[in-house]
């Protein structure tokens, strides 16, 4: 789909699936306040290009509800929409690493990425800054959104749910699985004096990647905790 002002509707639509994991048309129309058949119009264009799919859902009464999510493909658009450079730098990283598994062998590979995430915990560390918990967690959104995420925080009770809807790393994650399941111990050591527990992960199938973020009891933050 290319990107034009008579296609920000679709795109819109897009970005809704993306963050809501699915919706029927009728709850899109009530979204962006257009009428029903227009939306199923975007749709059927949306699934003709391969970006979209629909699932049926039989009930009790009337016709069958379709259900619409994104298709892989359609993940695969946005991403390289809201970070244009991505697909290169992802078939790069790809080559890279299958080189090094050749060359070091996969167990100093897996050392190698360790240390990266490591490092990359320091930066984000230093980048969201010494504010309050809340300051930081908006910090780090922006940080990640400039690395290619879909990323998202709010409020929830005494602590912070961080949200990412995407993976902007999907192709190297793909190839090698452990590279995403850092990501927690990385925003763990990134925010040392909160505990950090994941609520969804896109690799169990969920449309999400999620964070509830909480200050540890009687903790205060600590620059020697990150080294």
């Amino acid at each position: 789909m290319k990107t034009t002002e008579q296609n920000s509707t679709k795109e819109d639509i897009l970005y809704y699936l993306l963050k809501q994991g699915q919706a029927t048309a009728q709850e899109l129309a009530e979204c962006f306040t257009i009428s029903p058949q227009a939306v199923r119009r975007h749709l059927k264009d949306l699934e003709s290009e391969n970006l979209i799919q629909h699932q049926v859902e039989p009930i009790i009464i009337g016709r069958p509800q379709h259900i619409y999510q994104l298709s892989i493909e359609g993940r695969k658009w946005l991403r390289h929409s809201y970070n244009e450079q991505s697909e290169s730098h992802d078939k790069f990283a790809v080559t890279l690493l299958d080189n090094l598994i050749e060359t070091l062998g996969v167990e100093q590979v897996t050392q190698v990425l360790h240390k990266q995430w490591q490092r990359k915990a320091v930066n984000l560390y230093e980048n969201m800054g010494n504010g309050t918990l809340e300051e930081r967690i908006a910090n780090l959104a922006k940080i990640r959104r400039a690395e290619g995420y879909v990323a998202e925080w709010h409020k929830e009770g005494d602590g912070y749910i961080f949200t990412e809807y995407n993976c902007a790393i999907s192709e190297v994650a793909e190839s090698f699985p452990s590279v995403c399941s850092h990501e927690l111990e990385m925003f763990g050591e990134a925010l040392p004096d909160c505990d950090v527990v994941r609520t969804h992960w896109l690799a169990d199938g969920q449309h999400r990647c999620g964070y509830l973020i909480k200050t540890k009891t009687g903790k205060k933050l600590a620059t020697q905790n990150v080294k």
